[in-house]
């Protein structure tokens, strides 16, 4: 089956380089439809638009994830690992980090407040998430793996930030911080759990979010292994005599 995925893999590879095809495959597979579809009169033409929309998508440079070299996979690993430990033994609720965080919060709630003070209030929390969660977004677009596994950790690391701000909710203990009058700065989450009604419910919803963020953290760490893992496995195989 994986000499099979290869071999097709090259084909495709070759036609979209306009290169011949190896010996013995049959005329039919110079095309992005089957040698059968080439007595099927316009099923070449119709086949055209859904061709050019995935080479759109996908060019030939973003059709797969590029492999992360050794050197750069002990780096990050040594370096998300260093972070978890980091975290783990903070007792504060706030990391570094977060005060890159905290400037996007106030952020959000400057672009968001023009759509009213129910945006703007939860605006702070919206694009502290939404920063990290398009920038991540682009970065799989294109199949880049650092860049994707470094915005998705940092995107589930601000759910511990927001998990310590919702356990602040009823006892407001935390020192806010405003971009307008210091003297009328609401809670965001004291606000916004009033009015859903879930203001007694604030350390268990911030329980549950800092699990989420945890489990976020190690898990996109872990894929990182395991898609180093199979390009290792593949690179291995494509060697000859392996």
């Amino acid at each position: 089956m994986d000499n099979f995925l290869k071999l097709t893999k090259a084909i495709a590879y070759e036609m979209q380089l306009g290169l011949s095809l190896p010996p013995g495959l049959p005329a039919g597979a110079a095309g992005y439809f089957p040698a059968s579809a080439a007595a099927i009169p316009g099923a070449q033409e119709r086949s055209a638009p859904y061709a050019s929309n995935m080479e759109w998508r996908f060019g030939e440079e973003d059709a797969e994830w590029k492999p992360i070299s050794t050197p750069a996979f002990v780096g990050w690993m040594i370096f998300y690992a260093w972070f978890l430990l980091y975290a783990a033994r903070n007792t504060s609720g706030f990391l570094f980090i977060d005060n890159a965080n905290l400037v996007v919060h106030e952020g959000g709630h400057a672009l968001f407040g023009w759509f009213g003070n129910t945006l703007g209030i939860m605006g702070g929390t919206l694009l502290q998430w939404m920063v990290p969660a398009l920038l991540a977004a682009y970065f799989f677009y294109h199949r880049q793996i650092s860049g994707f596994v470094f915005c998705t950790f940092f995107f589930f690391e601000n759910f511990l930030y927001t998990a310590t701000y919702m356990a602040d909710a009823r006892a407001e203990a935390l020192p806010l911080v405003s971009l307008g009058d210091s003297d009328y700065i609401e809670h965001d989450w004291n606000t916004m759990f009033g009015w859903w009604g879930l203001l007694l419910y604030d350390t268990r919803i911030a329980g549950f979010v800092r699990f989420l963020g945890w489990m976020g953290m190690i898990s996109i760490i872990g894929w990182m292994g395991y898609r180093y893992w199979m390009d290792r496995g593949a690179q291995q195989f494509d060697e000859p005599g392996k």
